[in-house]
């Protein structure tokens, strides 16, 4: 085999090596940040949470923080966006949507903490208080729409539902209320899961 090219290659399998795990030091490092700002955010609120103190947290140079989200405002923002990764219920039977929706939201909850974070700066910042209205009206809209009975009536029915999960949350994994989180899981989408349904379905009161 000829020496250039043994060497032309092992030198592209050595970038592309170098070059996957620079992306997950980058990942892992924006993961990092993202986690420390949301602590940041909703412990000191948005006006006192500085960029120093987040990078800080994170245990990285001020400057890498600036690097990925630019300022304070580019990272507050990235901070409180999230997709909710909502199942497709279109292949749910209609009866079953209330049970699909709290099964998927406590997985959510309890495999990633991002959410419960997100929850905490939503109930100290304006800023994030919003931004958590925006993500649960954007993307539970849809979910209503779909299976309400009156389309007019699906932002009400989209806000009780975002009401209940949210209460939840609040109640089970920010302020740990003692009989919420003995609750199996099970027992939580055997409660919860009809209420949501009839939000959803139920004829208008």
């Amino acid at each position: 085999m000829d020496d250039s090219t043994t060497d032309s290659t092992t030198d592209s399998t050595t970038d592309g090596t170098n070059g996957t795990h620079g992306a997950r030091r980058s990942d892992a490092t924006r993961t990092a940040i993202l986690e420390a700002a949301r602590e940041r955010f909703a412990s000191d609120g948005y006006e006192r949470a500085t960029i120093r103190a987040i990078a800080k947290d994170a245990r990285i140079d001020p400057s890498m923080v600036m690097r990925y989200y630019g300022n304070k405002e580019g990272l507050f923002a990235a901070a409180v966006s999230y997709d909710l990764r909502l199942p497709d219920l279109a292949s749910t039977p209609r009866g079953e949507v209330g049970r699909a929706l709290v099964t998927h939201f406590l997985a959510m909850w309890e495999e990633n903490e991002e959410l419960t974070a997100m929850l905490r700066v939503g109930a100290t910042n304006k800023g994030g208080a919003e931004r958590m209205q925006g993500i649960f009206r954007d993307q539970l809209m849809p979910v209503a729409r779909q299976a309400c009975p009156d389309p007019e009536q699906a932002p009400a029915r989209a806000g009780l539902v975002a009401a209940q999960l949210l209460g939840l949350a609040l109640t089970r994994y920010v302020l740990r209320f003692p009989p919420t989180v003995a609750l199996a899981r099970e027992e939580i989408v055997a409660w919860l899961g009809p209420t949501l349904q009839r939000y959803l379905t139920a004829p208008s009161p």
